[in-house]
């Protein structure tokens, strides 16, 4: 006979109520106007706004400007990624607790700010001071990428096992050889595999900044649709699929690399 699952604990059935209640409270309280979304009018509207992105436009000189800005969104994506990742292990040490108990809450605090300002808030903030461009896209990818790797990389550091570290302490290793000897190995793949997954979701972000001045196939796009030049529009908008669908499989390969 199998044995009986132990009774759930109230505050479980609690927690799950109110889930509930807050899922039924955010369905009553927004305007859902699903008649007029699927109004016939709504429905011919869509359609004749779609019908304009074709035929996209092919000439050699439109899609040699595409693919240039289609590097420009790829490489604000990596070096900011890259910048991130830097900055995001820097901060990691001291908010996993390695410098001490009150830098931590310290840091902690100052990712949480980092991450909390979304990236088109950056990228505002950024060209004011750095001006029009994919510098200040790749600057606001930075900030707030580093926000999100370096609190993603404290707790992986601060989830290992301690043991293999303790050991090399305790035998007369220095405190920063027993680290890279024995923590970050173990931490390692994990971080990666944030790190790219993170690119990922930059690539996207950088195509959005775009849409603010940061440069890349986002610029290109809020120009095209602002003169409703829509099979311009459907190009660059093609272009950001490929873009995503191909860092998304490199991306996973990559990661399928690191995890085996």
């Amino acid at each position: 006979m199998a044995p009986t699952p132990p009774p759930r604990a109230p505050g479980t059935w609690l927690l799950l109520a109110a889930l509930l209640a807050l899922v039924v409270a955010s369905f009553a309280s927004l305007p859902l106007q699903w008649a007029a979304f699927f109004a016939p009018e709504a429905l011919d509207s869509a359609a004749e706004f779609l019908g304009g992105f074709s035929p996209p436009e092919t000439s050699p000189a439109f899609l040699a400007r595409t693919a240039g800005a289609l590097w420009e969104t790829l490489a604000m994506s990596l070096v900011g990624t890259l910048l991130a990742a830097l900055a995001g292990l820097a901060l990691a040490l001291p908010a996993a607790g390695r410098l001490g108990r009150s830098l931590r809450a310290l840091v902690r605090v100052l990712l949480n700010v980092l991450r909390s300002i979304p990236e088109l808030v950056w990228a505002a903030l950024l060209l004011v001071a750095a001006g029009l461009g994919p510098f200040a896209g790749t600057l606001a990818l930075a900030a707030h990428t580093s926000g999100v790797l370096g609190r993603l990389f404290a707790d992986a550091l601060e989830n290992v096992e301690p043991l293999p570290e303790s050991s090399l302490r305790a035998n007369g290793a220095a405190p920063l050889a027993a680290f890279l000897y024995a923590t970050l190995p173990q931490a390692l793949p994990q971080m990666l595999s944030y790190t790219l997954y993170r690119w990922e979701n930059n690539i996207r972000a950088a195509a959005v900044l775009g849409v603010v001045g940061a440069g890349g196939l986002g610029q290109m796009l809020k120009y095209h649709l602002s003169l409703f030049q829509m099979p311009s529009a459907a190009t660059v908008v093609l272009a950001m699929l490929l873009l995503v669908a191909a860092v998304d499989a490199a991306s996973y390969a990559l990661r399928r690399s690191l995890t085996r």
